[in-house]
């Protein structure tokens, strides 16, 4: 196939096309938590289902994300991308007209397959439409872009619920038509060379066992009353997985990636490092808005600081990383993530969201802002040449099931720490017994985050040794 697959004046329709479907895809876990209370009121959602409305989603996007890319290759890059948003703005059309927690539990599985589709093909269209001079560029574009709607995505979100009055949520996810009809608009006809191989192979059944066993999980995880045989069904899938990713022709995931020291220890330090960050992250505004009278437009001053951060600081943390090493960096900043956590946990009991909140908030932004880049570019380095596409997928992949894991485990913790008092974690209410209890559950929550990245901080230095 030609290094580029578009005429030159198509090359920047592409690029936007690009930036607005992986937009939706960024923001989508961050507007969800902030409209996650409203939710849960409108539909009358137990704890237990406001996890899964939050699972759901990440449990098909973790599980068909390497798939995603392996049928954009089979089929075309721009056939699957266009797929994947069209399932991706139905699945939110779902989740806007949703009465039930069950309907919009459905809702959100099918937008994480749509995500699956049309995520991997976003960079993947910019770097085929640019020619290899180019494409530097392009890709700083698409990042930088992204970067400034995923900070404002929570702020639009947090404005829909706080004053769009019952529907104010749905309207979070409505959002999502005009900017997935704009993409598919922009991306018609514009990629004539992107016939795809035929002769690619697509791992469906490593992606159906990934599915099985990560959903029995989650279900473990998440329901404290689940039978043993889910445990064992569990084990036994991922099991499974392993040993058919081992033996099949074409692997979603190349185990042997793995024998690198770097690459491991680098998904290894992704995993803890996302499993605090999207604990904290979908459990805070749920905390604030139940018992801290917060709105949910406040809540936003907890996001974007991390969003703004990351976007200023990982250039410099990139070049920095290329100086020194990746591993200090993301040793320090997860170091910085561990503290920020910390405090969250000792003043959590206070509920002051303004003084207290917001600046762990911002200190948690700044150790990120230092780490996201270098932990990319270790990822990188550890995979050999022709693979970094692959590499790059898997750490994604390890990211997503790290904030599947951690929403389902945390809940748990929460609700443990919380007790069996009324109204229950996540419920608003103002008696003191209530605002206690909420502190207590969140404290326990950013604890483990606090602990989770404290051994991110401690594995980061392992890549700082020489590869031999």
């Amino acid at each position: 196939m030609p290094v580029s697959f578009c005429a030159e004046a198509d090359r920047r329709i592409i690029l936007w096309a690009a930036i607005l479907a992986s937009s939706m895809g960024f923001i989508d876990s961050s507007v969800t938590s902030i409209a996650t209370p409203a939710m849960r009121a409108a539909l009358g959602a137990s704890l237990q289902e406001a996890q899964w409305i939050n699972a759901a989603y990440l449990l098909s996007l973790s599980a068909l994300v390497l798939v995603g890319g392996a049928a954009g290759d089979r089929f075309g890059i721009a056939r699957i991308f266009s797929l994947g948003i069209l399932i991706f703005v139905g699945g939110s059309l779902a989740c806007a007209a949703a009465l039930t927690p069950e309907q919009m539990i459905a809702a959100r599985a099918v937008k994480g397959v749509g995500a699956a589709l049309m995520v991997p093909g976003s960079m993947a269209m910019v770097s085929r439409a640019y020619p290899r001079a180019e494409r530097g560029r392009a890709l700083g574009l698409w990042a930088a872009a992204s970067t400034l709607t995923t900070a404002l995505g929570p702020v639009l979100g947090g404005m829909f619920v706080t004053w769009g009055g019952e529907i104010g949520w749905r309207l979070v996810f409505a959002l999502n038509l005009p900017l997935g009809l704009a993409a598919l608009w922009l991306i018609r006809g514009r990629t004539p060379g992107d016939i795809g191989k035929p002769g690619v192979r697509v791992d469906l059944p490593g992606a159906g066992l990934a599915t099985l066993g990560l959903g029995l999980m989650a279900w473990v995880l998440t329901e404290a009353t689940a039978p043993a045989w889910v445990a064992l069904a569990a084990l036994a899938s991922l099991a499974g997985f392993l040993i058919w990713e081992s033996l099949a022709p074409a692997p979603m995931l190349r185990l042997g990636l793995f024998r690198n020291r770097v690459f491991a220890v680098t998904n290894l330090v992704t995993f803890v490092l996302y499993f605090a960050l999207n604990g904290v992250m979908f459990y805070l505004p749920m905390t604030a808005v139940s018992a801290w009278k917060v709105t949910p437009l406040e809540v936003t001053a907890a996001f974007l600081p991390i969003s703004i951060l990351i976007g200023v600081l990982s250039a410099p943390a990139g070049r920095m990383a290329d100086r020194w090493g990746a591993g200090p960096l993301m040793a320090t900043g997860s170091a910085l993530v561990a503290a920020a956590y910390a405090g969250l946990w000792v003043f959590a009991p206070l509920g002051a969201f303004w003084s207290h909140v917001v600046p762990c908030t911002a200190l948690a932004g700044l150790g990120l802002g230092l780490v996201v880049a270098p932990l990319t570019a270790a990822a990188m380095q550890g995979a050999e040449d022709g693979e970094q596409g692959a590499a790059s997928g898997v750490n994604n992949a390890v990211a997503r099931v790290a904030g599947l894991i951690a929403i389902a485990l945390q809940g748990r913790i929460a609700a443990t720490a919380y007790g069996t008092g009324a109204p229950g974690f996540g419920i608003t209410g103002d008696t003191p017994a209530h605002l206690a209890a909420t502190g207590a559950a969140f404290g326990a929550v950013a604890l483990t985050a606090s602990l989770m990245a404290a051994l991110a901080a401690v594995l980061a230095l392992l890549v700082a040794r020489p590869v031999r």
